[in-house]
C-alpha cells in the first residue's frame, strides 16, 4: 500500500546556514515528484519554502542518491549546502562517519568532522568552457563582461565577481540580469566576493532559480576554486556568506566544503495539498 498516497508525504526542513531545503525520503515514501510539484513545495506562502527540494533514493551504488530541484521547478545537478545536511541525517541514522554518495554531478565523498560540522568533497571544478558551460570558446579566468568574472563549472555553473565591498552591490538586480546572460546557456548562478585576506573571502550569492540566497554551498566552492586561480588567495579559505561561514579546500582529489547543517523540523504535506498540484 502507498502510504504517502494515502496519509500525504512526509518531509524534512533542514538548512545549512540558511540555505534552506525540503527533504523527501523516497526510500521510505514513494511519491512522484515533478517540476511543478517541486515549485508549489518551495513557494513560500502556498507552501512550505526552499531554496533546494531534495529527494533521497536507494538508486545507485553508494549510500544514497540524491536528486535536486530548484524553488522555481528546475532541476540542479549539484548542491553542497543539500548534500551536507543530509549526509549529516544519513550519518545519525546508520552511525557511519564516512560516506558515499550519488548525484548527477557525479560521486561525492562525505566525512564527518566532529563538533557538528560535516564535510563534503564536491569534487573536481569544471574549468574548461564547455564543462561549465559558455556558448562559445573563450578563456574562463576572465569572461568579456564588465568586471571579467571568471566562470567556474561545479556541476552547476557559476560567474564569480571580485569586487571592493559587497556590501555596496545591488545583487537583487545584477544577480537577476547575469543569471540570464547569454553567455550561459544553462543560466548561472552568480556571486560577488570581496577578499577579506589570503584565506578569507567575504561572498553574496544569487543563486539560478533561486534568487538571492544566505549561502550556497556549489557557489563557495566555485568562489574558492576562481579566487585561487586569479593568484588572490591560497586553494583553503574561510568562505564568510551572509547566514554564515564555510570552510573550503582545494585539493588534489576535489573540492572539499565542510560547515555546519541543522534539522529544523519533521513535517507532512497534506493529501489535499498533493491533490491541488495537477
Amino acid at each position: 500500500m502507498n502510504t504517502a498516497a494515502t496519509h500525504g508525504l512526509p518531509f524534512m526542513k533542514m538548512h545549512g546556514l540558511g540555505n534552506d531545503f525540503v527533504v523527501v525520503d523516497a526510500r521510505v515514501h514513494k511519491q512522484p515528484l515533478t517540476a511543478r510539484l517541486a515549485q508549489a513545495i518551495g513557494h513560500r506562502h502556498f507552501g512550505v519554502g526552499f531554496d533546494q527540494l531534495a529527494v533521497i533514493t536507494n538508486e545507485g551504488a553508494g549510500d544514497a542518491h540524491l536528486t535536486f530541484y530548484n524553488a522555481d521547478g528546475s532541476m540542479a545537478a549539484a548542491c553542497g549546502n543539500a548534500t551536507r545536511c543530509i549526509a549529516r541525517h544519513l550519518m545519525d541514522e546508520s552511525r557511519k562517519t564516512v560516506l558515499h554518495l550519488t548525484t548527477a554531478r557525479g560521486d561525492l565523498a562525505a566525512e564527518d568532522r566532529g563538533n557538528g560540522l560535516t564535510a563534503v568533497n564536491m569534487g573536481m571544478p569544471q574549468l574548461e568552457w564547455h564543462e561549465v558551460p559558455l556558448t562559445q570558446e573563450m578563456d574562463t579566468l576572465a569572461l568579456p563582461l564588465k568586471g571579467e568574472p571568471t566562470a567556474t563549472g561545479m556541476g552547476n555553473p557559476h560567474c564569480t565577481f571580485f569586487v571592493k565591498d559587497v556590501a555596496a552591490i545591488d545583487l537583487p538586480t545584477q544577480g537577476a540580469k547575469l543569471e540570464h546572460h547569454p553567455l550561459f546557456p544553462e543560466r548561472t548562478n552568480v556571486q560577488f566576493a570581496q577578499i577579506i585576506g589570503l584565506d578569507h573571502i567575504r561572498m553574496r550569492v544569487w543563486e539560478r532559480g533561486v534568487g538571492v540566497t544566505l549561502a550556497s554551498g556549489s557557489s563557495s566552492c566555485a568562489t574558492a576554486v576562481a579566487a585561487a586561480r586569479r593568484g588572490l588567495t591560497g586553494r583553503k579559505v574561510q568562505m564568510e556568506l551572509d547566514g554564515g561561514t564555510l570552510e573550503i579546500d582545494w585539493r588534489d582529489d576535489g573540492v572539499w566544503m565542510t560547515g555546519p547543517s541543522s534539522h529544523v523540523f519533521t513535517g507532512t504535506l497534506t493529501q489535499a495539498f498533493l491533490d491541488s498540484i495537477k
